[in-house]
């Protein structure tokens, strides 16, 4: 067992896929030299070659073509896209060609790439690079999409994203990346589409990805320790394939539902499940889902009013208390 940084965690990640698969690269800007802008792939060129691990131009689109093909052609790329609001310079690559491919060639053209992220806020990039986009894909038919919080679930989720046959876009979360966690010793693989229940309770379901997934647990415990809440926090990990039936089984034994997201309030990622939750799961429900998300407005540039729009431990700490009447 080893204790990991998140970025640290990454590396881990993408050499235990190189080190097993030979058919397996690596590209994006400055992975290779550098070790990545947020030094999360350090170490990589020097263990696997510059055959292996390359730098690229500025350029989204040539970055997601050059995947693209190399997937087409037998080789399972993981592809860096700096920063995840980039994805819209290449969508066209994320939403028409990689989820279509096997579909409009008969299943004859594979597409089994992995395109990794930095995603969302906290770290003081701006509105044009702090943004939290995972609903973006989460949408497109053809695409799964992953997004882990914790040391060990990056390298598990990125190692079960190289060895699957469809596009995986996976989200990193930048203000992650230094966070420590414990790591078993030897190789990792984990199961797409498989949330996990992190803390039980019997008061409230409480789901949350990445970054929210601290706080919805720093909350928790405030809610337990001063209040007698006892709230089931649950990371998603995976919104597509989303995992419904461990989600429903919470809501079934807490009769209350509330989505942490980082997403604008309008059309995330929770708007979905407390969809499908209030058609399959009407009954087991005392009270309306409730949604803590951050607000639909571009991301402020200063550092206070960016910390105030992101939900907080005490803001979902408030709104749970209000709703559950205590």
């Amino acid at each position: 067992m080893a204790e990991l940084t998140y970025r640290d965690a990454v590396a881990r990640a993408i050499a235990q896929e190189m080190a097993r698969d030979p058919d397996v690269i690596f590209f994006g800007e400055d992975v290779a030299k550098a070790g990545g802008v947020f030094k999360a792939t350090v170490g990589l060129l020097e263990q696997f070659g510059p055959k292996r691990v390359r730098d690229c131009p500025i350029s989204e689109q040539a970055i997601l073509g050059a995947a693209m093909g190399a997937a087409m052609t037998g080789l399972k790329p993981i592809a860096e896209i700096m920063f995840s609001d980039f994805l819209a310079v290449c969508f066209d690559y994320v939403a028409n060609e990689f989820p279509k491919s096997r579909y409009m060639t008969a299943g004859q053209v594979k597409c089994p790439l992995v395109v990794r992220t930095g995603n969302g806020a906290g770290s003081r990039f701006g509105a044009q690079h702090s943004q939290s986009v995972e609903n973006w894909c989460m949408m497109i038919p053809g695409l799964k999409v992953v997004a882990p919080s914790t040391p060990r679930d990056v390298i598990g989720l990125l190692a079960a994203a190289v060895r699957d046959p469809d596009p995986v876009i996976f989200f990193e979360h930048k203000s992650l990346y230094a966070v420590k966690g414990e790591v078993p010793d030897g190789e990792i693989v984990d199961t797409l589409g498989t949330a996990k229940i992190v803390r039980s309770g019997r008061d409230a379901t409480v789901l949350a990805l990445a970054l929210m997934v601290p706080r919805a647990l720093a909350a928790a415990e405030i809610l337990a320790a001063e209040h007698g809440i006892e709230v089931e926090v649950i990371d998603v990990r995976s919104l597509v394939p989303l995992d419904m039936q461990t989600i429903l089984g919470s809501v079934g034994r807490t009769h209350r539902l509330f989505t942490v997201e980082e997403n604008p309030r309008l059309c995330g990622w929770g708007a979905e499940i407390v969809s499908i939750a209030v058609e399959e799961a009407f009954y087991d429900l005392d009270g309306p889902p409730v949604r803590i998300t951050t607000p639909h407005i571009p991301l402020p540039a200063a550092d206070t009013l960016e910390d105030i729009v992101l939900p907080t431990p005490a803001r979902i700490v408030e709104t749970i208390r209000r709703a559950l009447g205590s």
